[in-house]
């Protein structure tokens, strides 16, 4: 386990402060804001320290109120709406400087056997096949509009072990293709907790990654950090159907069906690398070109 894998460990260990208050600090990011997929797995954090161990998370909805400031704690309030037979609901607030930045709803669930079918996973070249993000990053280094882009984003995702299966939106700048992305991802090292919750909340924070990409893929559009377009996370949701690991191979199979009024919409599964769908996720961001 390195040390970014380490730290982003620490992260999601909140600190308790009171019986439903929870305490989060934050990590540098690529952006001078906290980085969406921190917020919504930290949320995630604080709502199953309060649920039962015997039900585990299989669905939240969630919201981006305000950009998150990466130099102040963030507060986590929880309000425990509903604890029935079945199933647990929580609703969770974090709060910078006296104002809400993030919403977070989530559903929890005792498991129980029932009806069970899924799509087929996609195909998709064997994840040791391909290069690791510091082996294909300084490829695109003139695109980036800064220089030192390559070297942030590396250590910006240094706590997981991110491949692209197909091109990244700054490999097909100025040329749209099919809206859809491939990844593969796992945590940058083994991990000795077997924590269910541990593991979603892992996901949760990778799947804020590379969602939005299939949009400005089917643009010619290089991402922020080629400086042709502008945008934020505005809304994110996630269905957990199947037990998973995070250290291990997940598929993260990526497509945009909508892009309109400055805002793109993505969607997701996540595949076991033994053909599980194991999550879907859809989420809607800002999306803007920039003006002149």
């Amino acid at each position: 386990m390195n040390e970014a894998l380490t730290t982003l460990l620490d992260l999601l260990d909140l600190e308790q402060i009171e019986e439903n208050i929870f305490r989060g600090t934050s990590r540098s990011a690529l952006v001078p804001r906290v980085f969406g997929g921190q917020v919504a797995a930290q949320a995630l954090v604080a709502a199953g320290r309060t649920v039962p161990e015997d039900r585990t998370a299989h669905s939240l909805h969630s919201y981006f109120l305000r950009a998150g400031d990466p130099g102040a704690p963030i507060v986590y309030a929880v309000d425990r709406i509903r604890d029935g037979r079945s199933f647990t609901t929580r609703r969770v607030v974090a709060v910078q400087h006296g104002q809400p930045i993030f919403h977070l709803s989530a559903s929890f669930q005792t498991y129980e056997e029932g009806l069970d079918h899924q799509s087929a996973m996609p195909d998709a070249p064997d994840p040791e096949t391909l290069p690791t993000a510091a082996e294909a990053l300084p490829a695109y280094r003139e695109v980036f509009r800064d220089p030192g882009t390559v070297e942030r984003l590396i250590e910006a995702r240094g706590a997981v072990d991110l491949r692209y299966a197909t091109v990244p939106p700054w490999g097909s700048v100025g040329k749209p293709v099919e809206p859809r992305s491939q990844v593969w991802f796992r945590t940058a090292g083994k991990l000795e907790s077997d924590d269910a919750l541990l593991h979603t909340c892992l996901a949760t924070y990778v799947s804020d990654m590379t969602l939005l990409d299939s949009v400005l893929l089917a643009h010619g559009r290089g991402g922020w950090a080629v400086g042709d377009v502008v945008g934020a996370s505005l809304d994110h949701a996630m269905w957990f159907h199947r037990p998973f690991r995070a250290d291990e191979w997940l598929l993260y199979d990526q497509e945009s069906p909508s892009a309109a009024a400055g805002r793109g919409l993505g969607q997701a599964r996540i595949w076991t690398q033994d053909g599980r769908l194991a999550v879907t996720v859809i989420q809607e961001g800002v999306v803007r070109v920039p003006r002149a």
